[in-house]
């Protein structure tokens, strides 16, 4: 086990509280900010539930609660830490000025992390005086489900920091995997869109409706996309055959650079997916409720599976 550190999330969100839960429960100690005072109030209450979710025991539950502390000020929060992880919206400006804040309030040693799952982190970092100590890391949503953190660095990155944040992150349990260039989307998003960009394009055209786009991913290769990737299984196959059916296929396939006229549409019309009851499709609250049920119970049985 590695030594306790100190380490600020700055971030009490869906991504913040499940990042401080991961941090507190491999033994470190978590001081977080959030200038929202709700969600500073209910993040214990929050770190609780998804640790029962989890199975946790109450004492375990307990254990890791005593590590996290909420502060009001980011510069109490940031005191004497070692880490940092942010996980702000989504938007460039506002995590800039976030980590100009931080690295008033830090020493040089301290490593600086930005989560987010698309923007380049070298845009976000650009502004930072010491840009060699700050890489990416994108947690997966339910961070305290989804194994993998992709850890990016950027131009500027000091290896020895990038593996610092992989060995923090392998200690408490997590996935890491190292991102060497600084690419929009890195690794995981650009493979998930270009499997969404297809499958809105399959629907766009009339080739079938989105059930049954969602139905021959669910019943066919999504069924072992957990322990066989893409060039795994091009391997096993073997790549003579994956380079005949590229060569047969390839050509057909959506390549458009920008987004489908199609989704633009349905964000036009307020077709906004589960939240405003129809996207792709159709959805009552209860539907979404049960295909909510269904992925946090598919997780969790998953994980008892592969351990």
């Amino acid at each position: 086990m590695m030594d306790s550190k100190k380490i600020a999330m700055i971030g009490a969100g869906l991504m913040g509280h499940g990042i401080a839960l991961i941090m507190a429960r491999a033994g470190h100690h978590v001081t977080l900010s959030d200038p929202d005072a709700d969600m500073r109030a209910s993040l214990h209450e929050r770190v609780q539930a998804s640790m029962e979710g989890l199975g946790a025991t109450p004492d375990q539950v307990q254990d890791s609660l005593s590590r996290i502390t909420t502060h009001d000020s980011l510069g109490e929060a940031l005191e004497g830490v070692e880490f940092v992880f942010e996980a702000a919206p989504e938007k460039v400006e506002l995590k800039r000025a976030i980590f100009q804040e931080i690295e008033s309030h830090v020493s040089e040693s301290c490593v600086l992390a930005s989560n987010t799952s698309v923007i380049q982190i070298s845009s976000i970092m650009s502004v930072l005086k010491h840009r060699e100590r700050a890489v990416g890391t994108h947690w997966w949503n339910p961070p305290h489900q989804i194994p993998l953190v992709e850890v990016v660095k950027t131009e500027w990155s000091d290896p020895d920091v990038a593996m610092s944040m992989m060995n923090l992150l392998e200690d408490a349990g997590k996935t890491p995997v190292l991102v060497e260039k600084d690419v929009p989307g890195f690794i995981g998003n650009r493979l998930q869109h270009a499997l969404w960009r297809e499958a809105v394009s399959l629907v766009e055209r009339g080739i079938c409706d989105a059930k049954s786009v969602d139905t021959v991913i669910k019943a066919s290769f999504g069924r072992r996309l957990a322990v066989l990737g893409p060039l795994e299984n091009a391997d096993l196959v073997g790549t003579d055959l994956s380079l005949d059916i590229h060569e047969n296929v390839l050509f057909d396939l959506e390549d458009r650079n920008g987004p489908s006229p199609y989704l633009e549409k349905l964000v036009a019309e307020g077709k906004l997916g589960m939240k405003s009851g129809e996207g792709f499709q159709k959805w009552t609250p209860e539907e979404a409720d049960e295909v909510r049920a269904r992925v946090t119970n598919h997780l969790q049985r998953l994980e008892k599976i592969l351990d």
